[in-house]
């Protein structure tokens, strides 16, 4: 993925014969998708630029019509493809939150120093996001808390965290 876009979502399925698709939104408010003209479908390292015609909701997903595709069979090829967008039209953040797409791949270690693993996933869980660590097979789970988490440096590609009593434990 481009340093200069974000992951917004991903494509999980058609819906209906027009050329719609489902989509499972990866952003805090999925309501951002209507205020989205463009989009970047990024599947397999090749990018294709798509103009929204039309969105809507269902359930927990966002339902996507293209301006491009008006057919099933021409929307087949984006299943599992992320939905991307330039880092210009992204929301602003407050103080001490960072995009998921720029915290994946840092490198964890303690606040004593010891190396945990990198950053591989970030579960949403509504009370607060959930940190994957992970090194070799091995997974740490960390809550992206203040009480966690004392520090981000994406310059450096680290971040150091507080372990709470029992937390690794927990994980094994």
């Amino acid at each position: 993925m481009a340093d200069n876009r974000l992951r917004v979502g991903v494509i999980t399925t058609t819906h209906g014969i027009r050329g719609e698709v489902k989509v499972f939104p990866t952003t805090d408010d999925p309501h951002r998708f209507l205020d989205l003209d463009q989009v970047y479908i990024s599947q397999n390292s090749q990018e294709t630029v798509l103009h929204i015609e039309k969105v809507r909701f269902f359930k927990k997903q966002v339902i996507v019509k293209f301006k491009e595709i008006n057919d099933i069979n021409d929307v087949e090829q984006y299943r599992k493809a992320d939905i991307l967008i330039d880092r210009e039209s992204a929301e602003p953040l407050e103080e001490d939150e960072f995009y998921i797409d720029d915290l994946l791949g840092l490198e964890v270690y303690t606040d004593e120093d010891r190396y945990l693993g990198k950053l591989k996933d970030v579960y949403e869980t509504g009370a607060n996001d959930i940190y994957s660590v992970v090194d070799g097979k091995k997974e740490l789970l960390i809550p992206a808390t203040k009480e966690c988490v004392c520090e981000v440096n994406l310059e450096d590609g680290k971040m150091v965290v507080h372990l709470l009593p029992g937390l690794e434990e927990l994980n094994s």
